[in-house]
């Protein structure tokens, strides 16, 4: 089983270049970062949309941008793939997108990883003058015209959301056909059939979700398209069990292929050590 490391990239933190080279030290297969572009302070939205979860940490309104961080960390690795844990994809410009994924991709030398996502935060939506309700929507077609400036060299998109020309956009993603595109969140019914008809793995949060019935919603939905279940890759962020198990116990025999174990947003002598303890599972 691969096993990565997702941390949020803030002000406060390790910088993702000395994190990035501490992973890749260690033998860690992959560096994740989470998103958000800001957090309102209103604080209308419950963490994740779940009361349970309590206040919301400050590393989610103290993030480095993305596709910035992990640019910084492909020029100083040479192994370690990058990806994002998630992209709010639906509050994002997709042309502009399309062009940060590519690019990433080339100068990373085929490394990257898009985790994409439907986001939870209403207010945060709101101010990119995104309507919550029509997200779902909105991302797919979003993915649906990026992989057609990944693929095309003239490509034309028409949708309900967004429309463009036909039109060049180039760097073109180092991997064929693109990055892989892995979806995170809980697979209901909607979820599952987006992941099947254009991703290429599921990557839930540990703990959070019934990852059993969302791959049996994955499953159905593969073959309601007529996909093979089997072309799409499992993973787990925040592949965390009860206090005192082995992290990686019980995923394999489910399919999962790789852990991603999380880290705090901490300086370096909080981090280090955690990252010492978990090379111990590589």
């Amino acid at each position: 089983m691969d096993i990565g490391i997702i941390m949020f990239p803030t002000d406060k933190a390790i910088q993702p270049m000395a994190l990035a080279r501490a992973c890749e030290e260690r033998g860690f297969e992959s560096l994740w970062f989470p998103e958000h572009s800001h957090i309102p302070t209103s604080r209308e939205t419950p963490w994740g949309g779940r009361p349970e979860l309590g206040p919301l940490p400050e590393d989610y309104w103290r993030t480095h941008d993305q596709f910035v961080a992990l640019t910084a960390c492909a020029a100083v690795t040479q192994k370690l793939r990058l990806g994002t844990g998630i992209t709010l994809v639906a509050q994002r410009d997709p042309i502009w997108l399309a062009k940060e994924v590519a690019s990433l991709d080339m100068i990373s030398g085929g490394r990257f990883e898009l985790g994409i996502g439907y986001g939870w935060n209403v207010e945060e939506m709101r101010n990119h003058k995104l309507d919550f309700k029509q997200r779902r929507e909105i991302l797919r077609e979003y993915m649906l015209l990026m992989k057609e400036l990944w693929t095309k060299e003239e490509a034309s998109f028409s949708g309900k959301y967004v429309n463009f020309e036909k039109s060049w956009a180039w760097p073109k993603p180092t991997q064929r056909p693109h990055p892989p595109v892995l979806m995170g969140g809980a697979a209901g019914p909607k979820t599952a059939d987006h992941i099947a008809e254009f991703c290429d793995g599921w990557m839930p949060i540990g703990g959070l979700y019934d990852f059993d019935s969302g791959l049996k919603a994955v499953h159905e939905a593969c073959k309601k398209r007529g996909r093979d279940p089997s072309t799409l890759s499992l993973g787990m962020f925040f592949a965390m069990p009860p206090e005192g198990q082995n992290p990686l116990a019980g995923l394999a025999e489910r399919g999962v292929t790789r852990a991603i174990l999380p880290i705090p947003a901490a300086p370096a002598d909080v981090v280090l050590p955690i990252l010492d303890n978990y090379a111990k599972l590589v």
